[in-house]
């Protein structure tokens, strides 16, 4: 496994790590999550990524479970949770939400029930708030920090603009700013972290926790021929997400991608992740296997690292044609 500091700061994360969006308490149970999270720790992964809104609690409830069953060493790895859309759904009422001082101190409290930890190495604001001043953000993470209930905090989805402003409150004040963001990066989406965070990494250093690099699996090649039965896009409630990624231009591309995987001896979903774990920017990115194969498949990107070289890389950026205009990377 190869570690990366996260960042501008000291703590190191395994180049993959695992996360839970979706799968757990929706598509594997507690046996499973118990056999996948052993795998990945194992294997060297050091990160575990949830958040309160994951299957509306559930999901932190059963990494708490596992973990505690597990009886690792809590200095050797690392768990996160993310705050914003609250854990109660459509019950959801006024503070149970955003990014206010009350709802991210008590949404803290209860991840930290839930996952079974004294605390959290990272904690997210899992969305931009715009009914909540940023100084009260900065403030309430800070707050958080001093308490030890978390060690680092960052954003996610947030704008290169919205992360910067929350490095100004924080020098302004001497706080301390976000260490990190979890923004979206695949073969499909490319522009924030290779052109918008482009001077965040230069002025400020800015981790990134990259989550879906295989487009919720699209880029695995298991969607060339259809939507197999138990997968991601089958599943109910998620028709937005296959909507979103399974357009006949996307999977044509991903046939291509899969014919050069197989001439370079490895598969789509390896090459896929190899790709995005390239870029020196990305700290780690979050896998979602639900599988055990899915998993020992995934982790072989480390492999497959060495074989891309520009010649590679040039032949992926032909088929999938996805290069933003102005990316310094």
């Amino acid at each position: 496994m190869e570690y990366r500091r996260l960042g501008k700061s000291g703590l190191q994360v395994s180049v993959l790590s695992f996360g839970s969006w979706v799968s757990f308490s929706k598509q594997i149970n507690d046996k499973v999550a118990d056999e996948l999270m052993g795998i990945a720790y194992d294997n060297g992964i050091n990160f575990f990524d949830n958040a309160e809104v994951y299957a509306s609690g559930e999901s932190e409830k059963m990494m708490g479970r596992v973990l505690k069953k597990k009886k690792w060493d809590r200095t050797s790895y690392t768990v996160s949770s993310k705050a914003f859309f609250g854990w109660r759904g459509k019950d959801n009422k006024p503070n149970q939400t955003g990014n206010s001082r009350k709802h991210l101190i008590e949404a803290c409290n209860e991840a930290l029930q839930r996952l079974q930890v004294e605390y959290l190495d990272l904690f997210f604001c899992h969305r931009p708030d715009k009914n909540t001043p940023i100084e009260e953000t900065v403030w309430a993470m800070n707050h958080l920090l001093q308490q030890g209930k978390i060690l680092y905090w960052g954003t996610s989805e947030w704008s290169g603009v919205e992360i910067m402003e929350a490095h100004r409150v924080a020098e302004k004040y001497r706080l301390i700013g976000p260490t990190m963001e979890q923004p979206q990066y695949n073969l499909f989406e490319r522009q924030k972290v290779e052109v918008e965070f482009a001077e965040i990494y230069k002025n400020v250093g800015l981790g990134t926790t990259i989550w879906s690099p295989l487009a919720s699996g699209l880029l695995s090649g298991k969607y060339n021929d259809g939507i197999p039965k138990g997968s991601r896009f089958a599943l109910e409630g998620f028709d937005w997400l296959k909507e979103r990624w399974m357009l006949d231009d996307r999977i044509k591309k991903v046939k291509k991608l899969t014919e050069l995987a197989a001439k370079l001896g490895t598969t789509t979903a390896a090459l896929s992740i190899a790709w995005c774990i390239k870029n020196p920017h990305v700290s780690t990115a979050i896998l979602g296997a639900t599988k055990k194969q899915q998993l020992l498949d995934n982790l072989k990107a480390l492999e497959v690292l060495p074989l891309l070289t520009p010649e590679t890389l040039e032949k992926i950026e032909a088929i999938m044609k996805t290069r933003p205009a102005s990316a310094e990377y």
